[in-house]
């Protein structure tokens, strides 16, 4: 049953994504992380999104904008060096707060709303920032999109280049987790292709309905989609690091009937992750 709900999930996100060009891998993340391990959700994560992406840049590769790969490689590489360098595996509790709040940044501070991703510097640091929130977090949608909503790309080239990007991400998401972390989870074999397979699909049905916007309709609907699942990720992720507080409290003995966990959390939560 909980295989038939990830396979459902998959086929539904990867619709989502292929009509709007994010938002699905977001939502499947929060679903992988609720059923199955970190390293776990990751790797199907990572797999499942490789593919949805890759398919979509497939359908769509007549759009995509080539010209910016070479810089956002260089920065999607440099991120991964330096996860690898610390064999990183942080929580995702504090990524998920700072990736929901950048959009709204973006909204309110006129030089992030101007950032355009066929500006070569912004395109390396997108590189950099997209792929270091993939690796930390999973999935990176609402960062990406402020990189994209403010070019003067049409929603075919911007999907598709967002596709090819995100492929490239979730691809080194596979590499770090699965050969420099190297901590999985045993999962059946059958669930991978059948899982890919379905994201293709999905892939196709979402493609096939963006045919019926229009740019102007997809620019207000996208906008709206990333503040909401921007909302979502700083609930989260606040839900969850306040409960982190909570158990790291109890673990070190700090808890009291004065003092709340929340206010003793920060130091204790640093402590456990250098000496872990």
């Amino acid at each position: 049953m909980l295989y038939l709900v990830l396979v459902l999930s998959v086929f539904a996100t990867s619709v989502l994504s292929g009509i709007l060009g994010m938002a699905g891998g977001m939502i499947l993340m929060a679903i992988l992380v609720s059923t199955l391990t970190v390293a776990g959700a990751m790797m199907v994560h990572g797999a499942v999104q490789a593919t949805a992406n890759g398919s979509r840049a497939w359908f769509l590769r007549q759009h995509i904008q080539w010209r910016i790969m070479p810089i956002y490689g260089l920065g999607a590489g440099t991120a991964l060096a330096g996860f690898a360098a610390l064999t990183l595996v942080p929580d995702a509790a504090v990524v998920l707060i700072l990736v929901g709040t950048f959009p709204f940044l973006a909204r309110v501070n006129r030089r992030l709303s101007g950032l355009d991703i066929t500006d070569g510097f912004t395109t390396f640091g997108c590189g950099v920032f997209v792929t270091a929130a993939q690796l930390l977090a999973g999935a990176s949608g609402p960062l990406l999109d402020v990189f994209y909503l403010n070019t003067p790309l049409n929603r075919y080239q911007i999907i598709a280049s967002k596709a090819i990007t995100q492929t490239l991400g979730h691809v080194l998401k596979l590499i770090y987790y699965g050969l420099i972390v190297g901590d999985g989870e045993w999962l059946p074999w059958w669930l991978y292709p059948v899982a890919m397979a379905t994201a293709v699909g999905g892939t196709r049905a979402g493609t096939k309905l963006l045919d019926r916007w229009n740019d102007d309709h997809f620019r207000v609907v996208s906008g709206r989609v990333i503040l909401t699942i921007a909302a979502v990720c700083v609930v989260k992720g606040s839900y969850d690091l306040l409960s982190e507080c909570a158990v790291a409290s109890e673990l070190v003995g700090f808890t009291t009937n004065n003092r709340s966990p929340a206010f003793t959390c920060w130091p204790l939560l640093i402590l456990m992750r250098v000496t872990s």
